[in-house]
């Protein structure tokens, strides 16, 4: 069974350990539920970190683009593991543990177009934690089995279900879906992947709880 990391302090105090004790590159998974916090544990570390050694980078960028999930007829199921470019993904992580003296630009996905923009981040020579953050990163089928051996680290956020949900409905509805279609959203196939999700627990290296 993972360790616990008793909160985001914790983790934080991890990260400046690194800091502190490594000149390597380290890469640390941050992996949750759909609305568990992985950007709020994310947005906090950055909040508390020298900005030009520690990068995020969030998996979503890497979402297959609306019109191709149309033609695959995915759409309806946008967030399973199969509505990413997977192959793309892994490459990128891989880019970023081998080629640690030039800048590596990577997509950022935007939630008001719900869609990619190409190059929009960057993980400079100077990096020397990237956070790679993401739903499927001890996701063991599908092509992403490969990405936890490029990790150093991988950290599961944990929060009750109750809240995650209720977060992800207000989440919905404020990007532009009806509250009804919200609440079938989230419970529908966003739970389904947050199920999916939860079987990689045990594969996690630490646990962060968040309220």
């Amino acid at each position: 069974m993972p360790e616990q990391l008793a909160n985001q302090q914790a983790a934080l105090a991890r990260i400046e350990s690194f800091l502190a004790d490594s000149s390597e590159r380290v890469l640390i998974g941050i992996i949750g539920k759909p609305g568990a916090g992985k950007s709020t544990l994310s947005k906090f570390l950055m909040s508390k970190l020298p900005k030009q050694f520690v990068t995020v980078v969030p998996m979503d960028g890497y979402h297959l683009s609306n019109k191709v999930l149309k033609d695959l007829k995915r759409a309806d199921r946008k967030g399973a593991p199969d509505t990413f470019d997977v192959a793309g993904f892994a490459s990128l992580v891989k880019r970023i543990r081998s080629e640690q003296t030039q800048n590596i630009y990577y997509p950022i996905f935007d939630r008001a177009i719900e869609e990619s923009i190409a190059a929009q981040g960057v993980v400079t020579s100077e990096t020397r934690v990237v956070i790679i953050e993401g739903n499927y990163l001890l996701h063991d089928a599908g092509g992403w089995e490969e990405v936890k051996d490029l990790l150093d680290e991988s950290w599961m956020v944990d929060v009750d279900d109750d809240k995650r949900i209720a977060r992800l409905i207000s989440r919905h509805i404020a990007y532009g879906k009806e509250p009804e279609a919200a609440k079938a959203w989230a419970k529908g196939t966003d739970e389904a992947n947050a199920q999916l999700i939860e079987r990689g627990r045990s594969r996690a290296d630490f646990v962060v709880q968040i309220d």
